[in-house]
């Protein structure tokens, strides 16, 4: 690994005591999820999964750039139409 890789920072739970990865916490809340079900059909749980976690990095990426979509969208590493159209899909626009 690269000094820049070892720089870069990882995704975490903020004020943890464990420092938690977000793929561990994913991990549990759809273990969760799915022990919750008792049987139950399932169906469209990826665009589900998705919204969870869209919905929630479109709203604090754009409270940390104080609203600026194209910084926003430069961040995400998203054309800005593309993050527009997000936030309009997710009623944030």
């Amino acid at each position: 690994m690269n000094t820049a890789e070892a720089r870069k920072p990882h995704l975490t739970i903020a004020r943890s005591e464990t420092h938690d990865t977000l793929r561990n916490c994913v991990r549990r809340s759809l273990n969760d999820y799915f022990n919750q079900l008792d049987g139950e059909a399932v169906s469209e749980l990826y665009p589900m999964v998705l919204a969870e976690m869209e919905i929630p990095l479109l709203e604090k990426v754009l409270e940390y750039t104080r609203g600026n979509q194209t910084k926003a969208a430069e961040l995400l590493g998203l054309n800005r139409g593309t993050l527009r159209k997000k936030l309009k899909q997710y009623g944030l626009l």
